[in-house]
């Protein structure tokens, strides 16, 4: 479904990413893990056109999106959950969900499907965003990126900063819900035994390169990689 070949890309001229190599299959939720400052988020924005690669190629559905614009990108159907969530403040919580939605005649997800996912966000239907909890915020980013009835959906950090239990409840909705259902997904996060349990595949990366992947019985079994390039 995604493939990405020999991606460069950085800002300006400082270089990022050093020929990242990495695939995800349809159905597939794969994770991107590795210190802070390793070039992740750079990936992500690279595959959403947001940071443009230098060189290199993108596939989605074997189609090369390396040169299209977001707005194109997106419209492909991938779905992207950015870090800090970034939802509409001063729109309410309909708003936000409705403001990007994407409706056809084969679409699964529209706003009642996302209120049985995320049932807080049916109670505070009519709030505006910047009143919501710092989890409820992250449901919302999650929930207005599946009303564009994603194929792939991206999540930057969807953990960072929450609670425990909102933590496990976001973490729980990944596994329970869109896994289950077939909704393929890649995802930056910083807790190898909950990525274990939730993914199929994971990549590892150092210094904009990719320098580990495997699955989940792998990844925990290699204790030496994860004190290498995890710090824990």
């Amino acid at each position: 479904m995604l493939k990405l070949e020999n991606v460069k890309a950085g800002y300006g001229p400082a270089p990022v990413l050093f020929g990242v190599e990495l695939e995800i299959q349809a159905g597939e939720v794969v994770t991107l893990m590795g210190r802070n400052g390793m070039g992740k988020t750079t990936t992500l924005r690279a595959i959403m056109g947001m940071t443009p690669a230098s060189s290199g190629t993108i596939y989605f559905d074997n189609i090369d999106i390396t040169a299209l614009p977001s707005h194109k990108i997106a419209r492909t159907g991938i779905g992207y959950v950015p870090e800090g969530r970034q939802i509409f403040a001063n729109l309410t919580v309909f708003e936000n969900l409705v403001a990007t939605a994407h409706q056809s005649t084969n679409s699964d997800w529209d706003l009642e499907r996302v209120y049985e996912l995320f049932p807080k966000l049916k109670k505070r239907h009519k709030q505006m965003g910047r009143t919501l909890s710092g989890g409820e915020q992250q449901m919302l980013a999650i929930g207005r990126a599946l009303m564009t009835n994603p194929r792939l959906m991206i999540l930057d950090e969807a953990t960072e900063g929450l609670a425990p239990l909102i933590r496990e409840e976001i973490w729980q909705t990944l596994e329970n819900d869109l896994k289950k259902a077939g909704q393929a997904i890649l995802v930056i996060d910083k807790h190898p035994e909950a990525m274990a349990r939730i993914a199929d595949r994971h990549y590892v990366m150092s210094k904009g390169k990719i320098v580990w992947s495997g699955d989940s019985q792998a990844l925990l079994s290699d204790e030496e990689m994860q004190r290498r390039y995890l710090g824990v």
